[in-house]
């Protein structure tokens, strides 16, 4: 059975996501563990826990089919060391959330060097998870590939191992590919995905893959804009998600949607997912 859901809201409390996900078609899913446009996050309602921590049993959502997402504001690469601070601070305290609400891994994007050089970027990253994994004991990073713009660290599956292999704690660190990601930054997923997966795997390992962020690319390959679109209404298209989606390596992930639209959206992707497979 695939394990597939999306990136749920979590307004009014996070206790509506196992039911939402199940509505969409789902089994699988993705949250912000606060608002990610924020600096501020607050700890979660003791009976908002109880109640998600329930419904994750009610409607059997596997603790690995579970996945929280870093906010947009967090960046531990910077060389800006007030904001590196805050934005440790802030994940910090985002692991404690994932760990109230017995959510296993938290994805981050490894974050922008902003000038400084990767080298220096890629530093400040260690740096930051070392602190982190060992203020917090319970949550797993994911560690998720990006497209190369704005100095991002992680368009390459290189800085991903370079990062796992310098850490202190590398047992506790995986990654997520998002699939537009890859692709707009010049990975073929479509024509040369085996290629792909063994570089993972010589790299850092296809056990450390943890999941898949399933989105279809408005751009072409390597354009390394990082533009989500629907699923089969891009570039990459039907065709090119079923070669990867039917990969043995592949189906054996948990996928999380993160395309354009509300949970009414996501219903109509995961049933297009569903129908590109054949699994209807």
């Amino acid at each position: 059975m695939i394990r597939i859901g999306a990136h749920m809201p979590i307004g009014g409390g996070f206790k509506r996501v196992p039911k939402e996900t199940i509505e969409i078609g789902g089994n699988a899913f993705q949250i912000f563990p606060h608002n990610p446009r924020q600096w501020k996050a607050g700890f979660p309602k003791e009976d908002d826990v109880l109640e998600f921590r329930n419904r994750i049993k009610k409607y059997n959502i596997e603790t690995d089919s579970m996945l929280s997402h870093s906010g947009y504001l967090i960046n531990i690469a910077s060389p800006k060391e007030d904001n590196w601070k805050k934005s440790l601070d802030l994940l910090i305290k985002e692991m404690e959330i994932c760990s109230i609400l017995g959510i296993k891994y938290l994805n981050i994007h490894p974050g922008s060097h902003l000038g400084a050089g990767e080298d220096k970027g890629i530093k400040k990253i260690v740096k930051a998870l070392n602190i982190a994994l060992e203020s917090e004991k319970n949550t797993f990073i994911l560690l998720e590939n990006v497209a190369q713009k704005g100095g991002n660290i992680g368009y390459k599956i290189e800085h991903l191992k370079f990062i796992i292999d310098k850490v202190k704690q590398p047992e506790r660190l995986g990654i997520t590919i998002d699939t537009c990601h890859a692709w707009d930054a010049g990975y073929d997923i479509v024509n040369k995905l085996d290629e792909f997966l063994d570089k993972i795997d010589k790299l850092i390992g296809l056990e450390k893959l943890k999941f898949i962020h399933l989105n279809d690319s408005k751009n072409e390959l390597g354009s390394n804009k990082d533009r989500h679109e629907n699923i089969g209404k891009g570039v990459i298209g039907e065709e090119g998600l079923r070669k990867f989606l039917t990969h043995e390596i592949i189906l054996t992930k948990p996928w999380i949607l993160e395309t354009p639209g509300d949970n009414e959206i996501h219903k109509q992707d995961i049933s297009k997912v569903k129908e590109i497979i054949g699994v209807i």
